[in-house]
């Protein structure tokens, strides 16, 4: 095998963390002697080993003289767990080869350097790009403090998200709500507006994969949610979130008591909840990956104000007519200056079109 093949094999074992690392990046390795893989590992959980730790130990004494690839730059400072270069140096590896520098201040080739400083053979850039893609959460998050936002939408071929009564369940076929869903069990929040919750009181759990249930972020500037919400009722309450500007301390009483918590989030200069605000405290409660699913206004406004990373775009083969339109005004006069998808990818879901992108503004 190739380096490149052995810096793909880091990938693959990195993803099997992808839904339970945040804020963390994914990370693999994968530990080789005389052509052969002797030990491989990854970055399962916040908090737990890793994976070059996991890797050296199911390598046991083979490690020595051996070389170390992992798609992500050898941490070299304290966290929840000790320096990976520390282990990497006293198993006596002679060479680490790196898919990407970790643009972590607290490392960015720093790692490198200590190794280096050990006798220890680095090579960098190994399927560097494919690292960067893997892991543009956590480099959203580490680089800027604020989390990765991808927008989800599910709409009619003519750009109709609901019908003109509101009615929208269920515009895409059943394969395109599972990835849906696979979505949202790889977020930390989930973000929808009142109005979604007043037509369709969504429970926004996982259901049709495995996976963790995200937190749920409900943008309320009024404090509309009615207390028998399944938001406010289920056995998830605890994950819940109502961000909202009221001050009625009474409302914000009683929706603390079923157990949900109640952010108050400053205005923007329309009065309304400030984007930017909020996601900053999203992303200081170590919440780096969140998904937008709602409604019109809501992915209007982040797309206005610039807050949208991604877009997952499921278009159903179905024609509504007069409705209520996917996205709102943007005050866009001209297509030059109209926001755009790059690195586009397109896939059949059943009968529907599955369009994502990243948002080029």
């Amino acid at each position: 095998m190739t380096d490149e093949q052995y810096l793909k094999t880091t990938i693959t074992l990195a993803r099997k963390g992808i839904r339970y690392v945040n804020p963390n990046p994914m990370v693999g390795c994968v530990i080789v002697k005389d052509g052969e893989i002797v030990g491989k590992g990854y970055h399962s959980c916040f908090g737990k080993d890793h994976a070059e730790v996991v890797a050296l130990r199911n390598a046991g004494d083979k490690a020595r003289g051996a070389a170390l690839y992992v798609n992500l730059e050898p941490c070299c400072h304290y966290g929840k767990t000790p320096p990976c270069t520390d282990a990497i140096i006293n198993a006596g590896i002679k060479q680490v080869v790196i898919g990407m520098v970790d643009p972590n201040p607290l490392v960015n080739q720093m790692g490198i350097e200590i190794l280096r400083q050990h006798n220890i053979e680095v090579i960098t850039g190994i399927e560097e790009p494919a690292c960067k893609e893997l892991n543009r959460v956590f480099i959203k998050y580490i680089t800027t403090g604020m989390p990765y936002v991808t927008l989800k939408i599910a709409q009619s071929l003519d750009g109709r998200i609901a019908t003109v009564t509101g009615n929208s369940q269920w515009i895409t076929s059943h394969p395109a709500r599972v990835a849906a869903h696979r979505i949202r069990s790889e977020s930390d929040a989930i973000i929808v507006g009142i109005g979604t919750v007043l037509a369709d009181n969504p429970q926004l759990t996982v259901r049709h994969v495995k996976g963790k249930n995200p937190v749920r972020v409900i943008l309320d500037s009024h404090l509309q949610i009615p207390l028998t919400s399944q938001l406010l009722t289920d056995d998830y309450m605890h994950k819940t979130i109502i961000a909202t500007t009221s001050k009625d301390s009474a409302k914000i009483s009683r929706i603390k008591e079923t157990g949900a918590h109640v952010w108050e989030i400053p205005k923007n200069e329309h009065g309304k909840i400030s984007l930017p605000k909020l996601l900053k405290k999203l992303a200081h409660a170590r919440m780096s990956a969140v998904m937008v699913e709602g409604g019109a206004r809501i992915y209007t406004s982040f797309l206005k104000e610039k807050m949208a990373d991604h877009i997952v775009m499921a278009i159903a083969t179905k024609i509504v007519g007069t409705g209520i339109d996917t996205i709102g005004d943007l005050s866009v006069l001209t297509i030059d200056n109209s926001i755009e998808l790059i690195n586009v990818k397109t896939r059949k879901l059943g009968p529907d079109l599955l369009i994502s992108g990243d948002v080029s503004y």
